[in-house]
């Protein structure tokens, strides 16, 4: 009996002195690279929006376990809660591997360089050990714990229970946080890769469409010039745009294509020129009163704008159509004023065929508007960061009956896109938990689903002769980026285009 007696303690002993090691260890290793940590956590499906104080908990939980089992009086509660953190690590890498969107990366120090298989395993060890260790404390010593043998098994499936509990709902909690009430919290769930360039030799180009396996440029400078390449950027033709009509007085030409047709727009006139890209001729086909700035094309007849409405020139939204017997309607409640109707409004407008809706998605604060084409409200929604309104300064300047900005203003949203239900975001802020160093190399780009109204997660795009990211488009599952007179192409990863969150629009 004595024999037996010393094994176990002997056991027990190896027991309490791994799991110090371990949490030891752990804990050291997690504070002294703690903010790699931090940001490891917020990558994480389960953790995201409790990165912050989770970070800390973990470590600071893991020496104070260890200090319980190091002390006899306090060793069964320290191996109760050994078995408790080691089950939610357990629980959390099932949850990973099963249910998540994505697979982060691992946690630090020597067990980063476990997969997640291997580290399943290594977790399920300690588990039996865990419980190995209380089983032969309990044994020894049962009056410390309870006066009912039982008792023991009891309190272990109720730790299993409890342990496996808090970790699906922080599943579910940080889910929802992340998806559809986010804290400025990004996560990266997959890579856009880099796979291609093309040098344009100026920094003057825009997308102006794209069909048939071809991508076609305009260019602001040389408003009759298109330029088109294939979609890997290896095939490059320029055609130029011979219109019917020139006597009119153009300020800001552009070039829409819409195969097989183009249209070739001026709202300052107003007018439309229509042709066939097949031999680039552009006949005059609506010229109208109705002034406009940005505008996007719906259809071969119609096209949704923004434009001013009132004495204070404020900005409204309207569509236009411009067949046979036009017609404009506006809607004077998309746009929401909040200084001064004009500054404060200003953005980018989209429109998602595949969504068969519009997207107007503000410059200086966090929101955008969804609406179909009779410019009936979808809902409004709104992007991770937290600016609600815009951070303006204007001025009147009476002498020249002008309005102007007094100072620069804090632009939230810098430059976007739409495609396939999903809105991307040059972000001009940076979130909570993440490098400076980054974005002093890199643009960031968030994606929302359309469908859900739910932010989907973020991506890179890398400077390029140290210059940034300016203007882009995506198409399927390519970015392409104007960067300097470069246009680069990267290919998104599936986790980047993400349209089945499967919660309700909120």
């Amino acid at each position: 009996m004595k024999f037996n007696e010393r094994i176990k303690n002997i056991v027990l002993e190896t027991i309490c002195l791994l799991f110090v090691l371990l949490f030891v260890y752990a804990a050291v290793s997690k504070l002294l690279d703690f903010e790699n940590f931090q940001v490891q956590l917020v990558q994480s499906p389960l953790l995201s929006s409790f990165a912050g104080w989770v970070a800390w908990t973990v470590p600071v939980l893991e020496l104070l376990i260890s200090l319980l089992i190091i002390f006899n009086r306090w060793r069964i509660i320290g191996l109760f809660a050994a078995l408790s953190l080691m089950i939610m690590f357990t629980t959390y890498i099932v949850v990973i591997l099963n249910f998540s969107s994505f697979v982060p990366c691992s946690c630090g120090g020597i067990l980063e360089k476990m997969g997640w298989s291997t580290h399943l395993i290594f977790n399920v060890f300690f588990v039996a050990l865990s419980v190995l260790g209380i089983c032969i404390l309990s044994k020894k010593n049962i009056s410390q714990f309870s006066a009912k043998p039982y008792a023991i098994y009891l309190s272990l499936i109720s730790t299993a229970v409890l342990s496996t509990g808090i970790v699906v709902l922080f599943f579910i909690l940080s889910e929802d946080i992340m998806h559809h009430r986010n804290n400025f919290v990004r996560r990266f769930p997959g890579d856009a890769t880099k796979v291609g360039e093309i040098d344009l030799d100026f920094n003057s180009y825009y997308f102006a469409g794209a069909g048939e396996g071809k991508i076609y440029l305009g260019n602001y400078t040389a408003p009759l010039l298109v330029t088109t390449m294939d979609k890997s950027l290896l095939k490059r033709n320029e055609f130029n745009i011979h219109p019917n009509r020139t006597d009119f007085k153009f300020q800001s030409v552009q070039v829409r294509i819409l195969p097989p047709n183009f249209y070739l727009i001026d709202g300052t006139v107003p007018v439309i020129f229509k042709g066939k890209i097949a031999d680039w001729n552009a006949n005059l086909l609506w010229n109208g009163a109705t002034t406009f700035s940005h505008y996007q094309l719906i259809d071969s007849l119609n096209l949704v704008f923004r434009s001013n409405y009132n004495i204070k020139g404020e900005s409204i939204l309207g569509t236009l159509y411009f067949g046979s017997s036009p017609k404009t309607y506006f809607n004077a409640n998309l746009l929401q004023k909040q200084i001064d109707g004009i500054f404060d409004v200003d953005g980018y407008l989209h429109f998602d065929k595949a969504l068969n809706r519009l997207v107007y998605i503000y410059l200086y604060r966090n929101q955008f508007i969804v609406a179909d084409q009779a410019l009936n409200i979808s809902y409004r929604g709104k992007t991770i960061d937290t600016i609600s309104k815009a951070q303006i300064k204007v001025v009147d300047v009476t002498s020249r009956k002008e309005r102007k900005l007094a100072a620069p203003p804090l632009l939230v949203n810098k430059s976007s896109a739409v495609s396939n239900n999903l809105l991307f975001v040059n972000s001009a802020l940076i979130g909570q938990y993440e490098p400076l160093e980054m974005w002093e190399e890199a643009s960031i780009i968030d994606v929302y689903n359309l469908n859900t109204n739910t932010y989907v997660g973020s991506f890179y795009i890398y400077d390029y002769d140290d210059e940034k990211l300016k203007n882009f488009f995506v198409l399927d599952d390519n970015f392409y980026g104007f960067i300097g007179s470069h246009l680069v192409q990267y290919k998104l990863n599936k986790g980047l285009l993400s349209t089945n969150v499967n919660n309700d629009q909120k």
